[in-house]
């Protein structure tokens, strides 16, 4: 029995060590300094980003398509809307204007950039673009239920994200939401905001506006006694199994 309590107080001593929770992701120090979450997130429109599928159509002010020269195939039949990929160097290539670079342009940004371009070829264009391909990864406090999540909608919140991933799990911690974001520049760290959603106060975080490849980290509560006893429950019962087979070989020895 002493050795027995000897080794289930070492495993409470050490449930806090990589041993018990190395399913845990994303972990961040004690004194780390999380970046400042201001309100102007929630107010940002979607950001076009590397390897997203651009689906646009031009045409002129009086709805008139323009570009049937352009869009028609072998068999005659005529595509409503081109589409491109913005490539790693944030170029997109299009057809008359060659590669333009719009990669964090908002959708009306880039719809005016490219106005502007074919507004050399054709009197009064406008356009219309959507993106496609968009998503974020939302981890919702249980590894096991992460979800990519498609972004439907150019200004798809936090919140919104975390509904369409199912919720907040059982074991996850609403007061310790990470959204992990890539940063403009690419030679610095990822930028790491820090949301409380345990109250109605976290309403205004959590409509921060998701960019595509955002990851929305729930932290997964801690339980140290059902990990322990999961964890050393072969070695008490190996144990066990020794300390029985000892007892008896002393009892036949006697």
């Amino acid at each position: 029995m002493r050795y027995l309590f000897i080794l289930f107080t070492t495993a409470i001593l050490l449930s806090s060590c990589k041993v018990f929770r190395s399913n845990l992701m994303l972990k961040t120090p004690k004194d780390f300094t999380y970046d400042k979450l201001v309100d102007s997130l929630s107010k940002n429109d979607y950001k076009i980003a590397v390897n997203d599928i651009l689906l646009y159509k031009l045409n002129t002010n009086n709805g008139s398509r323009l570009l049937e020269d352009l869009t028609k195939n072998t068999g005659g039949s005529i595509r409503s809307e081109l589409e491109t990929v913005v490539e790693s160097d944030g170029f997109a290539k299009m057809p008359l204007l060659g590669r333009l670079h719009v990669a964090g342009l908002a959708t009306r940004e880039a719809e005016q950039l490219m106005e502007q371009k074919f507004s050399e070829f054709y009197i009064d264009p406008y356009i219309n673009l959507k993106v496609n391909n968009k998503r974020v990864i939302v981890f919702p406090g249980n590894g096991a239920a992460a979800r990519v999540i498609p972004i439907a909608n150019n200004n798809t919140s936090v919140l919104e994200s975390i509904a369409l991933a199912g919720g907040i799990v059982e074991d996850g911690k609403a007061y310790k939401v990470k959204l992990i974001r890539a940063n403009p520049d690419p030679n610095q760290k990822p930028l790491v905001y820090l949301l409380d959603l345990s109250d109605i106060k976290g309403i205004s975080v959590g409509q921060s506006i998701v960019q595509a490849g955002d990851i929305i980290y729930v932290e997964p509560r801690y339980k140290p006694l059902a990990t322990v006893s999961r964890e050393i429950a072969p070695i008490i019962t190996l144990a066990t199994s020794f300390l029985i087979l000892y007892q008896f070989s002393r009892l036949v020895n006697k």
